[in-house]
C-alpha cells in the first residue's frame, strides 16, 4: 500500500511509534488518523442501498403500528421511549423473613436488590447494637469483680 505524498509531508517526526518507550507529551493518538466526518464502507453501502427511500423505510413501522401491528408498535416503543425507572417510595408490609428470595412478583429485580441492601444494613445495625449492649454488660461485670 502506498501512502499519498501529502500524508508523508504532514507526518510529524515522532509518529513512528513510541519514543523511548513513551508517547511524546501533548501528543494524542494518531494526529493523521481518520479524517473528521469520514464514514466507513458499511455505512456508505447502506446509504447507497437506501438511496432516497429512507423516509419511506422509516415510516413503514409507524404505519404498521398505527394499523394495529402490535409487534411494530412494541419495536418502536422499545427503540424510541426508554423504560421508566421506578424510583418512588414503596410502602408495603414486610413479612417475617424466612427465606432469602422475594418471589411474589410484587417487586422488580432492582427493587428486590434495594430491599436486600436495606435488610442487610438493618441486620448489621441490630448486630452492632446487640454487641454494644453485651460489651457494656461485660465491662460492668468486670468492673464489679475488681
Amino acid at each position: 500500500m502506498t501512502v499519498p505524498d501529502e500524508m508523508t509531508e504532514q507526518q510529524p517526526a515522532n509518529s513512528g511509534g513510541k519514543q523511548g518507550g513513551r508517547f511524546q507529551p501533548a501528543q494524542s493518538g494518531n494526529p493523521l488518523g481518520r479524517p473528521a466526518g469520514s464514514r466507513n464502507t458499511a455505512t456508505l453501502l447502506l446509504a447507497n442501498l437506501i438511496g432516497g427511500e429512507g423516509e419511506d423505510i422509516l415510516r413503514a413501522p409507524v404505519t404498521a403500528a398505527k394499523s394495529g401491528d402490535v409487534s411494530a408498535g412494541r419495536a418502536l416503543l422499545e427503540r424510541l421511549v426508554p423504560p421508566r425507572v421506578r424510583t418512588g417510595r414503596l410502602r408495603f408490609a414486610l413479612p417475617t423473613l424466612q427465606t432469602a428470595a422475594v418471589a411474589s412478583g410484587a417487586l422488580t429485580p432492582g427493587e428486590t436488590a434495594d430491599l436486600a441492601r436495606l435488610v442487610e444494613a438493618f441486620t448489621k445495625a441490630l448486630e452492632a447494637a446487640d454487641f454494644e449492649t453485651r460489651l457494656a454488660a461485660l465491662e460492668q461485670h468486670m468492673g464489679t469483680m475488681r
